[in-house]
């Protein structure tokens, strides 16, 4: 019988319980609203009801006889190493990598290459999202700091609360933006018309904050420095689709779509106080060879910033 075990992070505050366990386990909400209607479902000891919120550090524990999911398993992964020390692991992840197990993807994730490559890594996300603090999509491609421990991870968790924790990216965007910057400051929660994505709209949904810097114009399109004041799932680019300025090769949020190389999103910059030392950490990767081959195609110029 498989057992769950969340604590909730910055990114799943203020969401309804059945909502939170329904984007982070592999059931269904009918599947979660009846254990929790069965009083199968603990929120910090008690029982809770359906429509309660989620606050940071809620601890959220559960059963259920449904086998959805194997086992996961240590795979012998190569992973892209930025640093590591015995609390935590900087990885550059590449586009088609998806974060942490789900129905469909049960192997071949981030979280499979973790377990073989680090002897421990922390529990604090449950079982199937060991050492996972925050998450970038299947086809976004840069950094993500992973905790080893579960005090690491929390202070970790508290910085992005805390917005101490800064992360830009490098997007480049369909249509030409003719602001040199820009704040997109808009509710995001789950689309009413598909539930599947995110949308911006004021029904169950979360502030969003999202700055944006132009770095190069083209004919048809714009490279652009973003940077994350929140943690949203999927803020960049609901964000940009909102403002009709979607990230190219996003399918799922209206990109004009080139070819299979993935949406042009890369996580390039991420800085954190290490929670050992105290250290303020900067840490910063290349854009992908994609995304330069496209602007030497614009005639564009910036292939980003030396390292």
């Amino acid at each position: 019988m498989p057992n769950i075990d969340l604590y909730v992070d910055e990114e799943n505050t203020d969401l309804r319980l059945d909502v939170f366990l329904a984007e982070n386990t592999p059931l269904s909400r009918s599947a979660i609203q009846k254990l929790i209607s069965d009083e199968k479902v603990f929120l910090n000891g008690s029982l809770p009801t359906k429509k309660v919120k989620t606050q940071l550090g809620d601890h959220v524990c559960f059963s259920y006889e449904e086998k959805t999911l194997t086992n996961i398993l240590p795979e012998d992964i190569p992973l892209d190493v930025v640093y590591e020390d015995e609390d935590l692991i900087v990885i550059n992840k590449p586009k088609d990598m998806v974060v942490h197990p789900a129905v469909g993807n049960e192997s071949g994730t981030l979280v499979n290459a973790l377990l073989y490559h680090c002897k421990e890594l922390s529990d604090v996300n449950g079982y199937y999202r060991p050492g996972i603090v925050h998450r970038i999509d299947k086809d976004t491609s840069g950094l993500l700091v992973c905790a080893k421990n579960n005090k690491t991870h929390a202070l970790l968790s508290e910085q992005l609360k805390d917005k101490t924790c800064f992360r830009r990216y490098y997007a480049i965007v369909n249509g030409v933006i003719q602001n040199d910057e820009g704040e997109i400051d808009a509710p995001i929660g789950r689309s009413e018309k598909n539930r599947q994505i995110m949308a911006v709209t004021p029904k169950n949904s979360r502030n969003a904050l999202t700055l944006f810097h132009v770095l190069e114009r083209y004919d048809d399109s714009t490279l652009l420095d973003v940077e994350l004041k929140t943690g949203r799932t999927h803020q960049i680019r609901v964000h940009m689709q909102f403002i009709h300025h979607s990230v190219v090769n996003d399918r799922k949020y209206g990109g004009k779509y080139i070819d299979e190389t993935g949406q042009f999103l890369h996580a390039y910059y991420l800085s954190f106080v290490h929670p050992s030392t105290g250290e303020r950490m900067e840490f910063k990767v290349d854009m992908p060879e994609y995304m330069k081959t496209y602007i030497r195609e614009k005639g564009g110029k910036y292939l980003g910033q030396s390292l």
